[in-house]
């Protein structure tokens, strides 16, 4: 019996060998493909640019390659031309190789020179996550973001967060960039460590796109019944989505969270977990504008958190209230005389937004497919 408990913890390491051994190889694949797309960009770009070359090249240049090199992917005419605009939007990186202007001798036995990124002049540039994410999300990224603070932003958050390219499109429809930090709080007062406050203020949005909440849509027998618990019942339905939504440090707990208040029954609308904060986050939705009375509500249910359900090595619970239009001014006056850590956003659903953010987003039936797949 212990021999075959050995051999399964045999079999548990050289498993986790393989897998990290296949994760480096990948990441090492993805940066050298990086880096030759760079290059290639660059030389296009001084080819083009510089009037080197004649009209059409481009096009002809892919016509070769795929005629010389059948079953070759990415070398498209468009392809290319995305590789320059790769280069010509993040030149700083030239790591000095001439490979412009260097012909290839390698089938004469020479060498081409190794390509490399070499960040000239700006000390912070990630670079690791720079080279940690495909192609596809480097040219949303450009065609979608101007600014080099806001291109960081997303380029970050796609490797930290480890995005899928319509996980990207996502966070760039719904801005999350200008949406960061912004939540109203009282945060800094109420959050013990400073760092800690810091990261909770991070950690929210001041408005998030519940773009699969569609309340014609739902099933509801009684149109007087679309109220917050409608809500919840689309964010509960398409918890998947509504993970990408607020992030993925966010585990649910579940819905309509039971609070035994000394005989009284309360129910915290959403409850779930946050692994960076490591504590609980109490969300209550509300359908209207907001109301003064929703933060005593919020505080009640954080008191009773932290005395019966917080686990002594987790941090004091933190609470937001998400509503469908606030008035600032009135949000920053009076949360600052709570002593419990909250917050209010607002949300849109499908039919508040634009014709172009909702082009951007699933189709309700391949949502209510998903959901069906799922259960």
């Amino acid at each position: 019996m212990s021999d075959l408990l050995n051999y399964e913890d045999a079999v548990k390491i050289i498993k986790s060998a393989i897998l990290q051994s296949q994760y480096v190889a990948i990441k090492s694949v993805n940066e050298s493909q990086l880096v030759l797309y760079f290059y290639i960009g660059k030389y296009i770009s001084i080819n083009t640019r510089e009037k080197r070359w004649g009209q059409g090249a481009i096009d002809i240049i892919a016509q070769r390659l795929e005629t010389e090199m059948p079953g070759l992917r990415g070398f498209k005419a468009r392809n290319l031309r995305y590789m320059r605009s790769f280069y010509e939007e993040w030149t700083f990186l030239d790591g000095g190789t001439d490979f412009a202007l260097t012909s290839a001798k390698s089938e004469e036995g020479g060498n081409l020179p190794i390509l490399h990124l070499q960040v000239q002049n700006y000390d912070e540039f990630p670079l690791n996550d720079f080279l940690a994410i495909g192609f596809t999300q480097h040219r949303n990224i450009i065609e979608s973001v101007k600014s080099l603070e806001e291109r960081l932003y997303y380029i970050k958050r796609c490797a930290q967060e480890k995005y899928t390219v319509d996980e990207l499109k996502r966070s760039l429809v719904s801005d999350d960039y200008h949406h960061q930090g912004k939540l109203p709080n009282n945060f800094e007062r109420t959050v013990s460590s400073g760092q800690r406050a810091f990261k909770a203020i991070s950690a929210f949005k001041d408005e998030y796109l519940l773009d699969y909440i569609n309340t014609e849509e739902l099933d509801v027998r009684d149109r007087k019944d679309i109220d917050e618990k409608v809500v919840e019942k689309g964010i509960f339905q398409n918890v998947k989505h509504y993970f990408l939504t607020f992030g993925k440090d966010f585990l649910f707990v579940r819905n309509q969270y039971h609070l035994d208040t000394f005989g009284d029954d309360e129910f915290i609308d959403l409850l779930f977990f946050n692994r960076r904060l490591n504590c609980l986050v109490a969300v209550e939705l509300k359908t209207g504008k907001f109301k003064t009375s929703y933060l005593g509500q919020l505080s009640g249910y954080l008191s009773f958190l932290d005395e019966f359900e917080k686990m002594p090595h987790e941090n004091p619970s933190i609470g937001i209230v998400l509503c469908k239009d606030m008035n600032r001014a009135v949000v920053d006056f009076v949360i600052r005389d709570y002593t419990k850590p909250m917050g209010v956003a607002t949300y849109k659903t499908a039919k508040d937004m634009s014709d172009e953010l909702l082009a951007a987003l699933p189709d309700i039936e391949d949502l209510k497919k998903i959901i069906s797949d799922d259960e």
